[in-house]
């Protein structure tokens, strides 16, 4: 009989709650965009973090859109700009 599988702490989730918080409060800006399509990513499939998850959902549903509209308009983005350029970070930060 498996056992069902109990709920991890993300390791990103401190830093990754303070993002979500700002995007539930503020309008849909590229890097707004950027950043919930970053956050969709890396939280779709983990297994915890559902405040997180749920959260992600609730801001999508906000700014009236799937996640397909979400990433046409983030590859749009970011074929167009360089939407973290100067934000300190020289490395994707997928995981």
């Amino acid at each position: 009989m498996a056992q069902p599988q109990k709920d991890q702490q993300h390791p990103q989730w401190s830093g990754d709650r303070q993002i979500v918080n700002t995007l539930l409060s503020e309008a849909p800006t590229d890097y707004n965009l950027a950043e919930l399509a970053r956050l969709r990513l890396r939280y779709c499939s983990f297994p915890g973090a559902r405040d997180i998850q749920a959260d992600l959902e609730k801001v999508l549903q906000q700014w009236n859109l799937t996640d397909d509209a979400l990433n046409a308009k983030t590859r749009q983005i970011h074929a167009a700009a360089q939407v973290y350029k100067g934000r300190g970070s020289k490395r994707d930060d997928w995981s």
